[in-house]
């Protein structure tokens, strides 16, 4: 290597900063320079592949860990204070002693940390090393090096269930179409499979790595996971554009191809999903930030102590007549005056009380939330056996938070609901048809002891008769077999596909008959053309989307390179042969009953287990009454495609995986995508290859997608569009088409009238609409289109405007209503919530009658509240609603009549309201309303809106907030609450990894809040209070002695004992207490949600509880050291002998204090309390056994074998301790006898039998009615006269006495009688 000059190196990395901060990156291939020296690589200045992930390295890893822990202000001031033990005229015990401590922090400290960064360093080694291709122009192929060795501008090779190494711009695949499928779920969490395809214009069968001379500009690195620049200039000039679509991403796998070759963009830490690699944010408790205010106390307390002490040896050493022997001079013969040693004595008396601040706290609550999280990931009841998954904690320092919530927002789909869009409806050219089969079907999975497990236990006889009576001739072995294994199904159903989206509940539609019919007529008048709009509708749901299309033979084996991964293959294995049994006796069980349908046969049923197409395998005349033989001829076809049964659909989301398999149940089949067609199936039997000219892809502004297909019969350029109703309707002129004449304007209004009914039922919806485009007018926009294509300027907004340019004056077809059930035990848990006092806030972007109604199935809308729907166009009508329901609440609230009562009051209002009354001079009305809601429901809102919501209410209210959701759009919400918690659903794991915590179910939220959470935040409040005390405690015994030893900084006990007693004999007992207290049983707690309000505002950690500690700390070091004192005054007893019992004494006390404070007494608690006494006799004991001479000039030889042998000894013990925790015992038993806490009620029923408990539970909740009343007493149960509250509300202003008719205020007062879907 040749000598580079100092000033030469400082220039190469000037030039690279300059290079990698452009916007604008050329990068060439690599091979021309192969060999070379990295001086003359034209690509040097961008980093490697290698990554390092580790803050430490091994020779700095002392003075950056110690930098690190030095943030931490305790360590300073204790490190401090070591040093400060150093100066001879203020130390006050052997400095090498003093440094014990904060040693043993320090060390524990950096242990941790250093296994962690080993741990870390290890996975970096793995991933680095790990085997990879690249091309070599030497050996003329692709060779085997590791992901280390790769660099911008190297060619690389991934075969199939490979990981992509690098940020790879796509150039070739083993696909002759130029397509490769990934799977992103390492990135993203999203388990379907992805496309990806070369970059336009650059396919070529016969790829060479050598012959690509052209530059690849593109964009500079960032962290957006879904957009990507870029442009492949050619040497004449020609530009290629490329985006997302053609961007293999470091991390993901390659799926379902042989190979693909790559051209590096980005390499190492510049690597999109390392860019997205953030460290856990650092969140603060709210419990911690009200603990450093105490420590802060606590400092001022020492202060004042302390001066006490310098004061008192200032006026000691006054009040002497003269010098006395034991005040020794320095070498030169000089005494220092009283007021220098009195400021002497002030450091002095600093380290003698430093213990005052409780230097072991934060390594003892870093112990106690450890075993908290433990006790919650463990919790069976937190444990979704159906994904097998457990509750995750991701950060480990709030678990107390959990206990102090007070407003919960909430996403809807995915997170209230099971995000499994079932095919529910659909209105065609204006005519609704209901399925009304289909409806019977998905009644009956709403059976309580029936769900998905029917259908796939039960899927070869719903094929008879299309949920018909026959359905009830199963046998009762059979039924009790599938209640009895109602689990496993689920679990078996899941193990049989891999595929996102794609359960029986899912997958099965049952046709509607008269939609049915007039498929048959359309197929049989539009002859060869194949344009009838019934088929259009059904060839829009089949084509208009990005489903891709797999074999069900094409397996995808788990490849895994993170050593965090989880291992899986013999629970897959167990998994799949269950699945095997349990559709062997389905297969047997259906061959053993009589069957109406004849054309079945065992091969089918067997097709049909794997994949079923509802049309073809049902008997059309039997069940509908009516010949379509057709639907059948898709599988007697000899054509070479792949039979249905054989097709695995891998959708992006669940509404485009419903829509496909709703088309599929027609007969309109999707067999095969690629990016330039799309091959689908009719009824007939016949194969259609649409030519795919473009997609317009969704995004939240357009509200829609596009596909530009050219169709194989007419040669038409078609255009099929689906999207949300107010987004398509627009587009067709005028929300109804008033420009239409006749029937067209007709189908419009009717479609919109059947939209609406969807919506109220809580249904979503959408639009499907069709244009046919000129050739001349697609030329055109080709133009505009390629153009913006390649731009690297505004491409996203260009983009969209060639697209908003499309879709214009559309054909409606029709419209579809998809069904989102909602998860089990919704109802209940929010119920909990809001007993809780928790106010439950559900954001969604639906449309506010779909949302009300998912609002009222789930309970967050009740029949008697008072709903009041706010929606308006400008601000001047938001202010005045604001204003007069703002004063109709108020007016109610200062009614005399109305104390202690709560209107049932709730909120419905939409996304453009919202966004006007989080302005600023509205923010603080709107909060003032919301705050006296029950309920708050925000519809059509955006991911931005509800991160705003979140922060405006936990600012300006001061509260505890908690969001929940499951979706990449919930991932600002979750950030911005003081916890947030993802749903690990079927949106990906993008909200998961964004969280503090994860469940899978929302009904896991109310063990988690009501039970882990009031445990958690009540252990750890009162194990910090005791923690004050016992320091306090403790430390005043060398307070008090200082009053007669002249304020000398003298210590009666053996400095070895002092650390070892805070060390040692009593750390144990109050890390046990904050982690296994229990003072209420977790069913109580379920069973009386009321309990949990304790925790809420300032909960049990009070200030008020602090000082009283305090002052009964102070109490009882006067009770432990008087008693003692007086019982030896005028003895002859030297120092340690008097100091010996004191320490026992409070060592006796301080356990004991413990005792009283215990809840929930076990064998752990009863081994560690006696453990710890053990421990103290027998660690004193040696100690004075062996120490001759260990404390010079004074030791503490056979000092406590003395005391023993002493009856005042046991006497001296006795008394005090007794005298010591009288006064806390006492008010502990009047205050629990005269004026009980809800808490110690609750302990109460724990007390009672589990049968009369339950009954207790049941007989006081069904008295509580339904009020939001606060009670302080549970003993007896209300009456129900306290709680109904009817017609409280006086009735609120209507649009007419406010403003014209440019905004809607409904109050729904009288009780809902819309439908309910659970």
């Amino acid at each position: 290597m040749t000598w580079r000059s100092p000033l030469a190196l400082m220039r190469d990395a000037l030039r690279g900063q300059r290079a990698r901060e452009k916007d604008l990156r050329n990068l060439v291939s690599n091979l021309p320079y192969e060999g070379l020296e990295k001086a003359k690589q034209p690509n040097r200045y961008f980093p490697s592949n290698a990554i390092k992930t580790t803050k430490y390295t091994l020779l700095l890893f002392i003075p950056m860990n110690l930098f690190e822990q030095f943030h931490r202000l305790a360590n300073i001031y204790f490190v401090g204070l070591a040093i400060l033990n150093f100066i001879p005229v203020v130390n006050a015990f052997q400095p090498e002693v003093a440094l014990i401590p904060i040693c043993v922090i320090l060390s524990l400290t950096a242990l941790k940390d250093a296994w962690e960064d080993f741990r870390r360093y290890q996975s970096d080694r793995k991933l680095n090393n790990t085997p990879c291709l690249i091309y070599s122009r030497k050996e003329k192929q692709f060779v085997e090096r590791r992901w280390k060795d790769v660099r911008v501008g190297d060619f690389v090779k991934v075969v199939c269930n490979e990981i992509v190494p690098a940020d790879l711009l796509l150039l070739d695949t083993s696909d002759l179409k130029g397509v490769c499928l990934i799977e992103t779920a390492n990135l993203d969490g999203e388990t379907n499979l992805k496309q990806r395809t070369v970059v336009s214009g650059l396919s070529n069968p016969e790829f060479e790595p050598e012959s690509f001379n052209s530059v690849v500009v593109c964009e500079r690195p960032n962290n957006n996971l879904n957009h990507f620049k870029c442009y492949v200039e050619k040497p004449d000039k020609e530009r290629a554009g490329a985006g997302i679509e053609s961007l293999l991403l470091r991390g993901c796998t390659v799926r379902n191809t042989d190979h693909a070759v790559g051209f590096v963009v980005y390499a190492g830490h510049e690597t999109k999903s390392m860019l997205n690699n953030n460290e856990s944010r650092y969140k603060r408790s709210k419990l911690e930030r009200k603990l450093n205010i105490d420590v802060i106390f606590c400092v001022i307390l020492l202060f004042a102590m302390c001066l006490v002490g310098a004061l008192g040896h200032f006026l000691w050493l006054q009040a002497l007549p003269g010098v006395p022997p034991y005040l020794v001079a320095d070498s030169s013969g000089h005494l220092d005056g009283p007021s220098l040693s009195g400021f002497y004595m002030f450091f002095t008396m600093i380290i003698l009380l430093q213990i005052l601040i409780p230097i072991s706290l934060y390594v003892s609550i870093e112990l106690v939330k450890i075993g908290q999280i433990f006790f919650i990931t463990n919790d069976i009841d937190l444990f979704d056996e159906e994904t097998d998954s457990r509750m995750q904690c991701k950060s480990l320092n709030i678990t107390e938070d959990l206990g102090q919530i007070e407003y919960i927002f909430s996403d809807k789909t995915g997170t209230l609901t099971e995000n499994k869009m079932v095919f529910r409806r659909c209105s065609v050219m204006g005519t609704e048809y209901p399925h009304k089969e289909n409806a019977i079907r998905l009644a009956v999975l709403d059976e309580p002891e029936s769900e998905e497990e029917v259908i796939f236990n039960q899927r070869p006889q719903s094929l008879q008769t299309g949920w018909s009576l026959d359905a009830e001739d199963t046998a009762p072995r059979d039924t009790t077999q599938r209640r009895g294994s109602r689990r496993r199904s689920k679990v078996a159903g899941i193990a049989q596909s891999d595929v996102a989206f794609s359960s029986p509940l899912e997958t099965e539609v049952i046709p509607d008959k008269k939609l049915l019919q007039q498929i048959s007529r359309a197929e049989s008048s539009s002859g060869s053309r194949k344009t009838d709009p019934y088929l259009d509708f059904f060839l829009a749901l089949a084509i208009c989307n990005t489903v891709v299309v797999s074999m069900a033979t094409a397996q995808r084996r788990r490849v895994s390179v993170s050593p965090r991964s989880y291992h899986t293959t013999n629970l897959l294995e167990r998994l799949s042969s269950l699945v095997k049994n349990v559709g062997s006796s389905c297969l047997s069980s259906c061959k053993r009953k009589p069957k109406r349908n004849r054309t079945f046969s065992e091969n089918s049923v067997v097709e049909e287990d794997h994949f079923r197409p509802s049309v073809k395998m049902e008997t059309t005349k039997d069940t509908y009454g009516l010949q379509t033989c057709s639907l059948h001829a898709a599988s007697q076809s000899n054509k070479p495609a792949a039979t249905s049964g054989d097709l695995r659909y891998e959708a992006e989301s669940p509404d485009e995986a419903a829509l496909v398999y709703a088309a599929k149940a027609y007969g309109f089949i999707l067999l095969a995508r690629t990016p330039d067609s799309v091959t689908v199936r009719l009824p007939s039997g016949e194969d259609l290859v649409f030519e795919v000219l473009d997609t317009l892809t969704f995004d939240s502004n357009r509200k829609r997608m596009s596909v530009l297909v050219r169709h194989p019969i007419t040669k038409e350029y078609v255009l099929f569009t689906k999207g949300a109703d107010y987004a398509i309707m627009e587009l067709l002129g005028t929300p109804y088409a008033e420009h239409f004449s006749g029937s067209k304007k007709n189908i419009a209004a009717d479609t919109q009238h059947h939209l609406d009914c969807y919506a109220k039922e809580g249904l979503r919806t959408l639009c499907v609409t069709k244009k046919v485009v000129s050739a001349k007018v697609y030329e055109s926009w080709l133009v505009d289109r390629q153009r913006a294509l390649a731009a690297i300027d505004n491409r996203e907004e260009l983009i969209m405007d060639t697209a908003v340019q499309m879709e214009t004056n559309l054909t409606l077809l029709g419209a579809t209503g998809i069904e989102d059930r909602l998860q089990e035990n919704v109802p209940d848990t929010i119920m909990a919530l809001r007993e809780a006092g928790i106010q439950v806030w559900v954001l969604t972007g639906d449309k506010p009658e779909t949302a009300v109604n998912i609002g009222y199935a789930c309970r967050l809308l009740e029949e008697e509240d008072l709903v009041i729907n706010m929606s308006c166009n400008n601000k001047l009508t938001c202010t005045s609603i604001l204003d007069c329901t703002l004063e109709e609440v108020r007016r109610y609230s200062a009614d005399p009549r109305n104390v202690d009562t709560t209107p049932d009051i709730s909120l419905v209002i939409d996304g453009r309201t919202l966004a006007m009354a989080l302005s600023p001079d509205l923010q603080e009305r709107f909060v003032d309303l919301a705050k006296r809601c029950r309920s708050v429901l925000c519809c059509r809102v955006t991911p931005l809106q509800k991160s705003r919501v979140v922060k405006v209410v936990r600012e300006r209210l001061k509260v505890m907030t908690l969001a929940i959701g499951d979706g990449a759009n919930d991932v600002n919400m979750i950030q911005a609450a003081d916890i947030g918690i993802g749903i690990s659903g079927q949106e990906g794991m993008q909200a998961v990894m964004a969280s503090d915590f994860a469940i899978s179910r929302f009904r896991h939220l109310k063990k988690l809040l009501l039970v882990h959470g009031h445990w958690c935040y009540t252990r750890l409040a009162n194990m910090i209070i005791y923690f004050f005390y016992k320091n306090v405690a403790y430390v005043n015994l060398l307070f008090w002695y200082q009053f007669f030893c002249g304020f000398s900084g003298t210590a009666m006990i053996d400095y070895w004992l002092m650390i070892f007693f805070n060390l040692f004999f009593t750390s144990a007992p109050p890390i046990m207490f904050g982690i296994m207290d229990k003072d209420v049983s977790a069913e109580v707690l379920l069973g009386v949600p009321e309990l949990y309000r304790t925790g809420q505002g300032a909960g049990e950690y009070k200030c008020s509880t602090f000082w009283v500690s305090i002052l009964d700390a102070f109490y009882q070091s006067l009770v432990c050291f008087f008693i003692p004192y007086l019982a030896y005054q005028d003895s002859d007893i030297d120092l340690f002998t008097f100091g010996t019992p004191l320490n026992t004494i409070s060592l006796f006390t301080i356990l004991l204090h413990l005792s009283i404070e215990i809840k929930a007494w076990t064998v752990v608690h009863w081994v560690i309390m006696l453990g710890s006494v053990a421990l103290y006799f027998i660690v004193t004991l040696a100690y004075s056994a062996i120490c001759v001479t260990c404390n010079p000039p004074s030791n503490p030889y056979w000092i406590l074998q003395s005391q023993m042998a002493d009856p005042m000894f046991y006497l001296i013990c006795l008394i005090s301790t007794v005298v010591a925790l009288l006064p806390r015992y006492t008010f502990h038993v009047m205050r629990n006898s005269i004026a009980p806490s809800p808490l110690v009620q609750a302990r109460h029923l724990d007390q009672l039998d589990p049968s009369e408990r339950e009954q207790w539970i049941k007989e006081w909740r069904s008295f509580r009615g339904g009020g939001q009343v606060k009670r302080s007493r549970l003993s007896t149960p209300p009456s129900p006269s306290l709680e109904t509250h009817a017609d409280i509300f006086p009735e609120s202003p209507t649009a007419s006495d406010i403003i014209g008719d440019d905004f809607t205020l409904n109050v729904i007062s009288e009780n809902y009688q819309g439908p309910v879907h659970t």
